[in-house]
């Protein structure tokens, strides 16, 4: 088998970690009560509550599953989410909110994706009419989906203002290792004042393994029946819970989060200063956007995975990973200078 082309498409396409692999493969040993009615998932199920501050969590298979969990936890069929535009709620989960949880969205346009106390007002205007869908949930993404990272002081924000006029707090926590490693701190810090939380392993070197977290106990009550209902439940949970086991250890999380990081700012850094290379948000965790001419695109995209994010503005998203190598960093900026300078380059190599 030939090794396949890196690229810088998404950290799911990222292979599993090692120590993953590993844990998975030391739960695969005789029997176990299933759908996490072993001591085993129950203790690493423990384990991940108390990580993230939180009263109970709840294993399910992915981001999207995570998120609709979330809000039908919380939201009766007159509420809605506020979200932001790009939320992936929003814009990448093929309509699962409205469809399965009954929601409805409202998305607000926010810069770098984050949303604040001043665009959230505005939609508070009808609390109590009758005939108009009432908010009930602020959903926030720590990472956003344009890369940026909620400061703790923006997250208290938010919260409090949330708080204050009735409203719950969920955070798309699918990047959430990528964004308290960027922050220096701890999971339960970079998700301060949420109420439920979905938290993505599956991003970060674990093979399909997601939780969602619960602070308060009334609102985890509907969990394990919503679970079900909403095919999430996991029969041989153990194998869900040795992913998380494994990135929990010696807290793996924040050494596999902190490396992508770190390759996305090598990343920018070498292509950032270039000519027709524009970065478009702010490089924070493990995600560089960028615009470039269309040929530039064109040329990269023959050799390399990537996503044309705005195909409008010519704006791409290259993504790093767990896996992804200083290597692999410089021979993606050495083919981005060589598609928007080919004349110069090869100049240069003529004159060597």
């Amino acid at each position: 088998m030939t090794s396949p082309a890196r690229g810088f498409a998404s950290d799911n396409a990222a292979t599993i970690h090692p120590r993953v692999l590993e844990a998975i493969a030391a739960a695969n040993a005789g029997h176990a009560f299933g759908y996490g009615h072993d001591a085993y998932s129950a203790s690493v199920q423990r384990r991940v509550a108390d990580a993230l501050g939180a009263d109970s969590a709840f294993f399910v298979f992915n981001g999207t599953g995570a998120n609709v969990l979330c809000l039908r936890a919380a939201c009766r069929p007159w509420e809605a989410v506020i979200c932001a535009h790009s939320a992936h709620l929003n814009v990448d989960e093929g309509g699962a909110p409205e469809a399965i949880a009954g929601v409805k969205l409202l998305a607000v346009e926010a810069q770098h994706g984050k949303l604040t106390p001043a665009l959230i007002e505005p939609l508070l205007a009808r609390l109590g009419d009758e005939h108009a869908v009432q908010p009930r949930v602020v959903s926030i993404s720590q990472c956003t989906e344009l890369g940026s990272v909620y400061e703790p002081g923006e997250l208290a924000a938010l919260a409090d203002f949330a708080h204050e006029h009735g409203l719950l707090v969920h955070i798309d926590g699918a990047r959430l290792a990528n964004a308290a490693a960027a922050l220096g701190c701890s999971l339960a810090q970079a998700s301060a004042g949420a109420d439920l939380i979905s938290f993505g392993a599956t991003k970060n070197g674990a093979l399909a393994a997601e939780a969602v977290l619960v602070r308060g106990a009334e609102l985890a009550e509907s969990l394990p029946y919503l679970r079900k209902q909403s095919l999430q439940l996991a029969s041989k949970m153990r194998f869900l819970a040795a992913q998380f086991d494994a990135l929990l250890g010696d807290e793996l999380w924040r050494q596999t989060a902190a490396h992508a990081n770190a390759m996305a700012a090598r990343l920018a850094g070498a292509v950032g200063e270039l000519p027709d290379v524009q970065i478009t948000h702010p490089v924070q965790a493990n995600a560089v956007f960028a615009r470039l001419p269309l040929a530039a695109i064109e040329s990269l995209r023959s050799r390399f995975d990537f996503y044309v994010w705005d195909e409008r503005c010519r704006e791409v998203r290259w993504m790093c990973s767990h896996d992804t190598t200083a290597a692999d960093v410089d021979a993606f900026a050495q083919a981005v200078l060589e598609a928007v300078q080919p004349a110069r380059v090869a100049g240069a190599h003529h004159d060597a």
